[in-house]
């Protein structure tokens, strides 16, 4: 598996931001060696991932007013056959300016100087557990609607891979599955098989560089034996858990994988507990026990980034603590590339 994506330490950030100033979120995600374009649900309801992933998905109830997105089978009906004559249509099939200006401001920079630039767009299983029917069953039970779904969401990710190639070369897509922690416990329902065999499916019909993100604690063996080229986790809450997987992290490793590793915290109480030479030396010791057990350490370093642990929307202080944490980010990659490349 080769990859274009960059490593060497680069920083970047996952998309979903408090900001409510488009002008400021983009000065912020240009902050980082790789830009992003943010996503901000408290500007709009259809700056959200998951209402923005619902863009002409046949079969979507939604009612910005009272902020929520729900799906009827009959529409789903009436919509489809329209729906699957348009998927190779862009214009159709990708994140309108209606439902992101900020998508569409990101387009019109010059980003053809940036080492990589990145989109993302929610994934199927994430989109399929939180979507749910007029009788209140999430749409991934319904295996014709999940069959569809899956091409649906691949050839949108698509579309917008294109589109930022043409803006760098280097252009890669995160899927953010923050889903995928609740498929190891007895009560979705939905069995790690099934989502193993949904998720390669969709994979197989999604252009490269292509990768997942996430927050929480799957199965760190399910997703790095997927066939992706970068994973992007929080590895302040779940470093000690993820270094014990060192075998699959080798193998993701060996075959072009890259790791954006989330350590910076942006929650208004864990951020101002930590400095950054914390932060380094929390990070290192994840780092040391991979090492520890067999993995390369020049191989490694060359494949990763570093960025924030998690998103924020909530934090009393509005959008200063992520911002002093993007800081943050850029002030530790410094440091640690002066240690290590």
């Amino acid at each position: 598996m080769a990859s274009s994506i960059p490593g060497n330490l680069l920083t970047t950030a996952m998309a979903v931001m408090p900001h409510t100033d488009v002008d400021r979120a983009l000065e912020m995600a240009l902050s980082l060696d790789v830009p992003f374009w943010p996503q901000l649900p408290n500007l709009s309801y259809y700056e959200d991932m998951y209402v923005q992933a619902a863009e002409h998905f046949p079969g979507i109830v939604l009612d910005v007013e009272a902020r929520t997105l729900r799906f009827s089978v009959d529409k789903f009906a009436l919509e489809l056959e329209e729906a699957l004559s348009r998927m190779d249509d862009p214009e159709f099939i990708d994140v309108s300016e209606a439902y992101s200006v900020v998508y569409h401001r990101f387009l019109s920079l010059g980003l053809a100087d940036r080492a990589a630039i990145r989109g993302q767009l929610e994934g199927p299983i994430s989109f399929g557990l939180n979507i749910v029917d007029q009788d209140d069953r999430p749409i991934i039970f319904d295996d014709t609607v999940r069959s569809f779904m899956l091409d649906f969401l691949a050839k949108r990710v698509n579309a917008q891979s294109a589109r930022l190639k043409e803006r760098n070369p280097n252009a890669f897509m995160f899927v953010d599955e923050p889903g995928l922690q609740y498929l190891f416990s007895a009560m979705s329902g939905y069995t790690d098989l099934k989502a193993k065999g949904d998720l390669e499916q969709f994979f197989a019909g999604v252009d490269r560089p292509r990768g997942v993100h996430l927050c929480g604690n799957p199965d760190w063996d399910f997703l790095l034996n997927l066939d992706l080229d970068v994973l992007s986790l929080d590895v302040y809450t779940n470093g000690e858990v993820f270094a014990s997987y060192a075998p699959a992290v080798k193998r993701f490793l060996d075959r072009g994988g890259l790791i954006v590793w989330g350590i910076v915290p942006t929650g208004f109480e864990a951020f101002a507990e930590e400095e950054v030479p914390s932060l380094v030396g929390r990070l290192e010791e994840v780092w040391k026990t991979l090492w520890s057990r067999g993995i390369d350490r020049e191989l490694m370093i060359s494949r990763s980034m570093i960025s924030p642990a998690t998103c924020c929307l909530v934090n009393p202080d509005k959008e200063r603590t992520v911002e002093r944490a993007f800081a943050a980010v850029n002030r530790m990659a410094e440091e640690l590339r002066s240690k290590y490349l």
